[in-house]
């Protein structure tokens, strides 16, 4: 059953990666490839945008520095924070699925990733007690002239730098993601990812603003098989 979903996996990432590519960013390949030594993000190795040797940076707690960009600069983040920090990073990094929402004035962002309401709820419960100084990530930093970030304003916790999950992931990486209306057509950085995506990169659905029911309904129906193969996975390993 786990080789179906390898398979299923593989066979959605090829057909996205003849598409579109990888991002244009500092540590990105041209095109995705296998990365079977990954340290982290380990959900992209069949076909990554980032080499292996880049996920070392991620491989330990607490995360420091990722690049330029230190994650501690109003102390260490908690261990939940920091795995979905984590997989937001592996996601713009090594997915190579990222390029599809490419940013058409910056080839190296993203613009508009639909992310599930649930992931973003958990995102911010799992970190509303740790603290930042930077609303945008992306903008508010104050950077030294070797591009490290610095703290522009006080720290605080983010659960008063934030509203609420729908306003972190819509804030945090600027227009970088978007809360779907869907529950099904939206990624939550995890295995369930690769049902989605089928659906999202589809030509039906691809350029479409909003989301027709039956579009939710097939997406529904595949994430319950695929759920449940899962499942049966989880007790033949037992």
């Amino acid at each position: 059953m786990l080789r179906f979903a390898i398979t299923l996996f593989a066979v959605i990432t090829s057909s996205t990666c003849q598409q579109y590519g990888c991002l244009e960013g500092d540590t990105h390949k041209a095109k995705p490839s296998p990365e079977p030594d990954m340290h982290e993000c380990t959900l992209y190795s069949e076909s990554s945008c980032c080499y292996a040797n880049f996920t070392e940076q991620l491989a330990h707690s607490p995360v420091i520095k990722v690049s330029n960009s230190y994650w501690n600069r109003c102390g260490q983040l908690s261990k939940s924070c920091e795995d979905f920090t984590k997989r937001i990073e592996c996601f713009y990094r090594c997915s190579p699925h990222a390029a599809h929402w490419i940013n058409p004035r910056h080839t190296a962002a993203i613009q508009s990733v639909p992310l599930c309401q649930s992931f973003c709820d958990d995102w911010y419960e799992a970190c509303k007690d740790d603290s930042t100084c930077a609303y945008n990530w992306l903008t508010d930093w104050e950077r030294d002239e070797s591009g490290e970030n610095h703290c522009r304003s006080e720290c605080m916790p983010y659960s008063k730098m934030y509203a609420n999950g729908t306003d972190m992931c819509q804030s945090m990486w600027g227009e970088s993601f978007k809360v779907s209306e869907s529950s099904c057509l939206c990624l939550q950085m995890n295995k369930k990812d690769t049902v989605a995506i089928k659906h999202l990169l589809s030509e039906s659905s691809e350029e479409s603003s909003s989301i027709s029911s039956s579009e939710e309904h097939a997406c529904q129906k595949k994430l319950l098989k695929f759920e449940a193969l899962q499942e049966e996975e989880g007790k033949e390993t037992r």
